[in-house]
């Protein structure tokens, strides 16, 4: 049983008082909030066999069902860190035939993704039934840190290192990238700590510096690291590590 604030927080619901559907969808692990307005907007969401509205409230003994599937509030709160393999899609759906995270994972509750990780990349994802945690890690306007190992097809160089470090005009974004930090690790090897999440970031960042990315690798976010989690194993992440993440986001807006 984690032992934490961020679960008790999780587990304070009073189960008399009626609360919006987006967040009972995403306190069920379905979704995020967000997710759960789009959901609703396009008529997939039933409560009590009715089609629900936006901004609609539910109470907790109501029946609340997505794409014929009963939502039920979570009472524990999960948040596992995953290394996911390269080729697994970050999605939980599989209509276009990629293999999913969700199916790869298999695992025994509903969880889904907090942020991204390109089809074609690999390492750590955290993923969880608590959804307003999945908002508040994922705003980039809070500067939270994200670490990447990436293996290019030439030579890492002080002038490709300072360039990424200043800032990168991405031409296709018409945006630069926020500094960030970077470091060579191997001779077509660096690491870099980014605090922002534009699509494809990384890859787009190499390309305006004339190089390739042959690999990329996400070692930690915020306060977790991968460590020593082999390709597509999981872990429940530790009640220390819960803690401390909950003291980095509780100021963040959800």
């Amino acid at each position: 049983m984690h032992n934490n604030r961020m679960q008790s927080e999780f587990e304070q619901k009073d189960e008399n008082k009626p609360v919006r559907l987006n967040k009972y969808l995403s306190e069920a692990g379905i979704c995020s909030r967000r997710e759960a307005d789009r959901l609703i907007e396009m008529g997939k969401v039933f409560v009590d066999g009715k089609v629900a509205n936006t901004g609609q409230k539910v109470f907790p003994t109501q029946k609340v069902t997505v794409e014929g599937q009963q939502a039920k509030r979570e009472k524990k709160m999960i948040l596992l860190a995953v290394n996911k393999p390269r080729g697994i899609l970050c999605s939980t759906d599989d209509r276009w035939g990629d293999i999913t995270i969700d199916a790869f994972l298999n695992y025994s509750k509903r969880v889904f993704p907090i942020g991204r990780l390109d089809k074609d990349s690999e390492g750590l994802l955290l993923m969880t039934n608590h959804g307003d945690i999945l908002n508040k890690i994922m705003r980039a306007g809070n500067y939270h840190e994200k670490e990447y190992e990436v293996e290019i097809d030439r030579p890492v160089t002080e002038k490709f290192i300072h360039k990424m470090q200043q800032g990168v005009w991405l031409s296709q974004l018409e945006v630069k990238t926020r500094p960030c930090k970077v470091k060579k690790i191997g001779e077509k090897k660096f690491s870099i700590i980014l605090t922002q999440g534009l699509n494809r970031q990384i890859r787009r960042m190499c390309q305006e510096c004339g190089c390739k990315v042959l690999r990329l690798k996400r070692v930690r976010i915020m306060n977790i690291s991968l460590g020593n989690l082999k390709t597509g194993e999981y872990r429940e992440v530790s009640d220390q590590e819960i803690e401390e993440l909950y003291e980095r986001i509780k100021e963040s807006r959800s």
